[in-house]
């Protein structure tokens, strides 16, 4: 071990800097795998001071690092750097406060999503972004990615749901912002750190709001002969003046992949599956679902199940919460991509895509939070073929130049990362990349806080 490694881990309790190559392994990708970088050390920490300490000690040294929770990322953003450390969060995982008459918990960067909803439910209080992953992903990957989930048509993404953060700086500088009110003068910073990909630093401690849980749930299962029907008849929800709490569309090797891995239980034959589910007071609830009842018979589905009870509900989300993980079913390995198009323009965005994919020979699955137009197809491939990773990746950014071009973004949820670095050029001007880096040093003058994520290495150092 270097000097450097032995000083570091002098900084933490013993055995907590790992750096056996055994031990680095684990670390080398987050979930998309595709990527893959040998960290020099894992550190991990077991208190916040222990993360400040850390990184001090990096920026003192010049030494980057990669803040990491449970490596859900699907863009490669918790990538470690070959010359750098990963900051593992994991133990990091006491919510420090609940108020329910606040409505408020503090929570430490490791805590799991779930977990927060879970803490507050004996108040009938909820933390509402739920990501796909919420049984696994942190509170501080959440605030890093801006994680939205299946209920942010309604309910917004993470931003909206962080009230206050303290968090380290790449500078080694401890700041505070926001708190517990939302009432609050000046820039949002808050906002500002918040998909920022630990490009500023890593938060410590992060002040949630929290909402009471809905009094009913009204959730709908309609299945569609066409991916175009499916989105044509997200539209007439949103045009028919509903808000419901989730739109959601999977196509037809999604539900192969979901019914695989969970038995799932969806109408046979469809080509997309469309879940709308409508929550709040019970009396608002039942107006609405005649509403959406007639929406849904007008757009022609070939079946139309609303869920009976709340077993049923649950299992219609069990399917579309696997849906990531189930394509692994059907494909040794895939890319999750995450573009988004203007709402209007889904059903011409899905054509598109089913063209592009006939045209590469690549199969893509699509699951996508319909309501906000964010899509999310699954390109699957075999790695162990020569050039496979190539098409796919290819067709990856075949969709995410159609977003651009349709008036959308690269990214609704899963951030730049490293797989979007090409993508980010195409969509701001030179004038906007460099504001951006502008920003990121103003934070951490050194670019040691993740670097190579959003921007190039190069680019940061201009």
């Amino acid at each position: 071990m270097s000097d450097a490694l032995h000083r570091l881990a002098a900084l933490l309790p013993p055995d907590h800097l790992l750096t056996r190559p055994e031990h680095l392994a684990a670390y080398e990708s987050d979930a998309l795998t595709a990527f893959r970088t040998t960290p020099l050390a894992v550190a991990i920490p077991e208190t916040t001071d222990e993360v400040v300490a850390l990184v001090r000690f990096c920026h003192k040294e010049g030494l980057p690092f990669v803040a990491r929770g449970s490596g859900t990322s699907l863009s490669g953003g918790s990538l470690p750097v070959a010359d750098g450390i990963v900051i593992a969060l994991n133990r990091l995982t006491r919510i420090l406060r609940l108020d329910p008459a606040q409505r408020i918990a503090v929570v430490q960067p490791g805590v799991v999503n779930a977990q927060v909803s879970l803490a507050a439910a004996p108040h009938k209080l909820h933390f509402a972004p739920d990501p796909s992953s919420a049984l696994i992903c942190t509170i501080g990957g959440n605030v890093a990615f801006n994680s939205g989930g299946a209920h942010c048509l309604k309910y917004g993404m993470t931003a909206n749901h962080v009230l206050g953060i303290k968090a380290v700086l790449g500078t080694g500088e401890v700041v505070e912002w926001g708190g517990p009110s939302r009432e609050h003068i000046g820039p949002d910073w808050c906002g500002l750190f918040n998909g920022s990909e630990g490009l500023f630093g890593i938060a410590l401690e992060i002040t949630l709001q929290l909402l009471p849980r809905a009094e009913c749930f009204y959730t709908v299962l309609a299945g569609y002969r066409t991916l175009e029907q499916a989105g044509d008849a997200v539209s007439a929800v949103i045009a028919g003046g509903l808000l419901p709490g989730a739109i959601e569309i999977m196509d037809a090797l999604a539900l192969e992949a979901a019914v695989a891995a969970v038995h799932a239980d969806y109408p046979p034959g469809c080509e997309a599956v469309l879940i709308v589910e409508l929550e709040g007071p019970r009396e608002a609830v039942a107006v609405d679902r005649v509403r959406l009842d007639e929406i849904i018979r007008a757009s022609g589905p070939v079946e139309m199940r609303p869920a009976r009870d709340g077993e049923e509900r649950l299992a219609i989300w069990k399917g579309r919460k696997s849906a990531f993980s189930a394509v692994g079913r059907i494909s040794p390995d895939f890319i999750v991509q995450d573009g988004v198009v203007p709402r209007r323009r889904l059903g011409e965005a899905l054509r598109h895509i089913g063209k592009f994919a006939a045209e590469s020979g690549v199969r893509c699955a699509n699951v996508f939070h319909a309501g906000d137009g964010n899509l999310h197809p699954l390109i699957v491939y075999d790695g162990r073929q020569e050039g496979a990773l190539k098409r796919a990746e290819a067709l990856a950014g075949r969709i995410l130049k159609m977003c651009i071009e349709m008036g959308g973004s690269i990214t609704g949820e899963h951030g730049v990362g490293v797989e979007k670095l090409d993508y980010l050029p195409v969509m701001f001007n030179a004038e906007e990349m460099d504001c951006m880096a502008r920003l990121r040093a103003a934070f951490d003058p050194l670019t040691i806080c993740n670097p190579g994520k959003k921007f190039r290495r190069a680019e940061e150092r201009k």
